[in-house]
């Protein structure tokens, strides 16, 4: 067992933290809003500390997963920062969906610290962060990978290194970008079922017997249908994702129309008020345009 940090307790990393504790690991977190953290501590019995460093003073492994680029640096960089606190030898494993440009930024000065660094983005939404059944995509040296993958299989039901520091959150760009379009073509199949007078629960369920069959279709049909977006995955967050993946494709030279019309799309949704909707909240732009009430 190691003695490990966790910074950011959100939707995801709460229940994160809470795995690495219960697979017997010693646990100390951080969040910038304290009271999470104190609940932590009391419903897991791990320790809260009170600055990034702090939490990571003892420890052998840091996991991180909050917002977005500036939130990260901002728990990593500085007097108060993580890497301030860090011993060498010492590793960071980050699972913030962020961008690649950011992953080596930090792995950088990490080295020159004798830090090391594993670029650790997640998929599976709060459910999968919950039942402990996430797929985490990688990127980092072999021998970094190793050490965190065997604390990270408290929360994870498969892990792969895909590559140096940066090749994970390149992988959960790719994912983000196959999401986008799978639930764009989703909606508009749902809503075409219904317009049509079909039993669209149905349809779904026959549909995703085939080739048309995906996750999303299996475990989002009925909520769409229904008009349910109260849980999963943010279309705030949603939105973040695909802004780096367009950005990291415009620095490729590599065209993703599907993934920009789907991003516009998910515009429109905030514009509704659905920023907090779940991201198959799409279908309600398209009751929106038939002038359907919602």
């Amino acid at each position: 067992m190691s003695r490990v940090a966790f910074l950011g307790l959100g939707v995801m990393g709460f229940p994160m933290a809470g795995h690495l504790q219960q697979a017997g690991h010693q646990v100390t977190v951080y969040n910038r809003t304290a009271a999470k953290a104190a609940a932590w501590a009391e419903q897991y019995g791990g320790t809260a500390a009170d600055t990034p460093r702090a939490a990571a003073a003892e420890a052998e492994i840091v996991f991180c997963c909050v917002g977005n680029d500036d939130d990260l640096r901002s728990v990593v960089l500085g007097d108060d920062g993580a890497y301030a606190g860090m011993r060498e030898g010492s590793l960071f494993v980050d699972h913030t969906t962020a961008s690649a440009a950011v992953a080596r930024e930090l792995a950088a000065v990490g080295a020159d610290k004798g830090i090391g660094f594993v670029d650790a983005p997640v998929s599976g939404g709060q459910a999968g962060a919950e039942g402990g059944q996430l797929a985490i995509m990688c990127g980092g040296s072999q021998s970094d990978f190793d050490r965190a993958q065997v604390v990270m299989s408290a929360y994870a039901k498969a892990t792969e290194l895909f590559g140096e520091v940066g090749a994970g959150q390149l992988t959960k760009m790719v994912n983000q970008v196959c999401i986008a379009g799978i639930v764009q073509g989703i909606s508009e199949g749902l809503f075409m079922a219904s317009e049509a007078g079909l039993d669209a629960k149905k349809v779904a369920k026959l549909v995703a017997q085939g080739a048309g069959g995906s996750w999303q279709l299996a475990n989002r049909a009925d909520t769409m249908v229904d008009g349910a977006f109260d849980f999963g995955f943010a279309v705030d967050w949603m939105r973040k994702d695909l802004g780096i993946a367009l950005a990291q494709a415009k620095d490729m030279g590599v065209s993703l129309p599907v993934a920009a019309l789907v991003d516009q799309f998910y515009g429109d949704v905030q514009s509704l008020g659905g920023g907090r909707w779940d991201t198959s909240s799409l279908i309600q732009r398209l009751r929106v345009l038939k002038g359907q009430d919602i």
